[in-house]
C-alpha cells in the first residue's frame, strides 16, 4: 500500500528521499539517502579525485568543463521539464535559468587560468633582489549545499567555479530539488568518467550538517540566513571556512526622471519571477511622489495579467505559503492596501501577485523576506528617502534604480552586494561579475574573478636573484648598512 504524500514535501522511505512536485504530487525521483559515513566516505573520494583533477591543469579542465557545458545545452528541454516537474517552475523560467548557468559553466572554465594561473609580481624597491610571485592553489575538496528555488543556477555558480578553480565538489542538493541535482551529477560523469570529480550526497538537514564536519577545504551554502548560521557554526567546530549566500530583500528606487513604464515592467518582473522565490528578487520599491501614481497603476496594471499556473508557478516549499500569507495579513491589518491580490492571495500551492501600499515600515512585509509574488510600493519625497529607507533592514544582497541624471550615484548608496540600473536582477547574469551580498545576506562571492578566487589558495613566492643592496634580513648587517636602511627610507617615504 502506498503512503499518502503531501505534495512538495519531501519523504524518505526504505533508505530512498523522494521527490513530488508541488502541485499535483507527482513523483518526480528517487536518490538514495546518505547517512554520516557516507558524507565522510564522499570527501574522502573527492580527496583523491581533486589530486587527478588538478592535474589536469586549467587547459584540460576547461576541455572537460565545455564538453559538460555543450552537453547541458543540448539537453536543455529535457532539464527543464525535470526542473517543472520536481518543483514546478514553468518551463520558460527554467529554460532562462539553464541557459545562464551554462553561461556561468562556460566563463568559469574560460576565465580560470587567466585569474588563478601563476604570475609575476612587481618587487618593492626595498627588496630588489627578490622576486615575486603569486598563484592560486586549488582547496581540494568544496562542499556545496544549494537550495531549491533555482536549484541548477544557483549551486553552479559555486560548482563551476570550484570545478574550475581545479578542486573536486561535493553537492548536497536541496531535498525539495535533488533529482535536478542528481541530473547535474549524472551528465557531468559522462563527461569526466575517469574520477568521482562532481558528487553528490542526498538527504535532509542533517546531511548538510554532516558536509559542514567532513574535512572540506570550504563550504559553499546558498539558503536562509537562519539556515547560514547554523552552517557557519557546524563549519567553526573545524575553521572551515565558508560561503554565505543568505536571505535579502531587495528594494527598487524610482527617481523623478525615471522611464515609469520600463520601470513597472522591470519590477513586476523582480517581484513575480519564478512566483517571487528569488533571493534577489524586488520585494519592496521605493518611488518619488511625482511619478508614484503612474508607477502604481502601471505595477498593477501589468502584474494583472500574469496567469497563475503559467507565467506564475507554483510556491515550492508549501510551508512558505504560510510565512507569505502572514505577511499581506500583518501589512492590511496595520494599514496597508491592496491595490491587487490581498487575503485571498493564498490559493493551496499559488500565490496570486500581490502589490501593497502605504505598508509602514515595521512591517513584516517591509523588514522580512517574504519569497513570494508580492510587491511593497511606498511614496517617498525625494531618492535621499528612498535611499534611507532601502538601507533601513539587516539584509544587503541586491537592489535596483531607475532614473537618468542620478540614477548611479544613487545606485552607490545603496548598502548592497549588487544593483541594477533601469533593469532588475540582470546582474545575475552577469557572468564576469561577482555576486554576494553584506550584512544578514552573508558574505562571499560566486561569478567573476572573484568568485574564482573563493575556491583556491593564494600562494606568494620570493625568489632572491642577487645580493641585497640593502641587507636587513640578516645578522650580518652592519651598522653602516643600517644607517644606509634608514637614509634610504626617509629618501623614499619622508615626503
Amino acid at each position: 500500500m502506498t503512503a499518502t504524500r503531501t505534495p512538495g514535501v519531501p519523504a524518505i522511505e526504505d533508505g530512498l528521499l523522494i521527490s513530488t512536485n508541488p502541485t499535483t504530487g507527482a513523483e518526480a525521483g528517487r536518490v538514495p539517502v546518505a547517512d554520516e559515513p557516507a558524507v565522510g566516505a564522499a570527501v574522502a573520494r573527492g580527496r583523491t579525485a581533486a589530486a587527478w583533477w588538478a592535474g589536469l591543469g586549467f587547459d584540460g579542465r576547461k576541455e572537460r568543463l565545455l564538453r559538460w557545458r555543450a552537453l547541458i545545452a543540448e539537453r536543455i528541454e529535457e532539464l527543464a521539464e525535470l526542473m517543472r516537474l520536481e518543483g514546478g517552475k514553468p518551463v520558460a523560467d527554467a529554460v532562462v535559468e539553464v541557459g545562464a548557468a551554462i553561461d556561468h559553466i562556460d566563463w568559469a572554465a574560460r576565465n580560470a587560468k587567466r585569474v588563478l594561473g601563476p604570475r609575476r609580481v612587481r618587487s618593492r624597491l626595498a627588496l630588489l633582489e627578490h622576486s615575486g610571485h603569486l598563484e592560486y592553489q586549488p582547496l581540494g575538496v568544496v562542499g556545496v549545499i544549494g537550495p531549491w528555488n533555482y536549484p541548477v543556477l544557483t549551486p553552479i555558480g559555486s560548482i563551476s567555479g570550484a570545478l574550475a578553480a581545479g578542486n573536486a565538489v561535493v553537492f548536497k542538493p536541496s531535498e525539495y530539488t535533488p533529482v535536478v541535482g542528481q541530473w547535474l551529477i549524472d551528465t557531468f560523469g559522462e563527461v569526466v568518467p575517469e574520477q568521482p570529480v562532481l558528487q553528490a550526497v542526498h538527504g535532509l538537514g542533517d546531511v548538510g550538517g554532516w558536509l559542514c564536519r567532513a574535512g572540506v577545504g570550504k563550504l559553499a551554502f546558498t539558503g536562509s540566513t537562519a539556515t547560514g548560521k547554523k552552517v557557519m557554526a557546524a563549519c567553526a567546530e573545524t575553521l572551515t571556512p565558508v560561503l554565505i549566500e543568505a536571505g535579502g530583500k531587495d528594494a527598487l528606487i524610482v527617481d523623478a526622471d525615471a522611464d515609469v513604464p520600463a520601470a513597472a515592467e522591470a519590477a513586476v518582473w523582480g517581484a513575480m519571477t519564478n512566483a517571487g522565490q528569488t533571493c534577489i528578487g524586488i520585494e519592496r520599491a521605493y518611488v518619488v511622489a511625482p511619478v508614484y501614481d503612474a508607477f502604481v497603476a502601471a505595477v498593477t496594471e501589468r502584474a494583472a495579467k500574469l496567469r497563475v499556473g503559467e507565467d506564475i508557478g507554483p510556491i515550492t516549499m508549501p510551508k512558505q505559503t504560510e510565512i507569505i500569507g502572514r505577511h499581506i495579513d500583518d501589512a492590511l491589518s496595520r494599514g496597508g492596501e491592496a491595490m491587487l491580490g490581498g487575503r485571498d492571495s493564498v490559493d493551496g500551492a499559488f500565490v496570486k501577485p500581490t502589490v501593497l501600499v502605504d505598508v509602514p515600515d515595521d512591517a513584516l512585509a517591509i523588514r522580512e523576506e517574504t519569497f513570494g509574488p508580492t510587491l511593497t510600493i511606498t511614496k517617498v519625497r525625494d531618492a535621499d528617502e528612498a535611499v534611507e529607507k532601502a538601507n533601513a533592514v539587516p539584509y544587503g544582497l541586491g537592489g535596483a534604480v531607475f532614473g537618468k541624471a542620478n540614477a548611479i550615484r544613487i545606485a552607490r548608496r545603496l548598502r548592497s552586494g549588487m544593483v541594477a540600473v533601469n533593469s532588475t536582477l540582470s546582474f545575475v547574469g552577469m557572468a564576469n561579475l561577482p555576486f554576494g551580498g553584506v550584512g544578514d545576506s552573508g558574505f562571499g562571492r560566486i561569478h567573476g574573478d572573484d568568485g574564482l578566487r573563493e575556491f583556491a589558495r593564494p600562494k606568494a613566492v620570493t625568489v632572491r636573484r642577487g645580493p641585497s643592496l640593502l641587507p636587513s634580513m640578516t645578522f650580518e648587517r652592519t651598522p653602516a648598512q643600517v644607517q644606509r636602511i634608514v637614509k634610504t627610507l626617509k629618501m623614499l617615504y619622508r615626503r
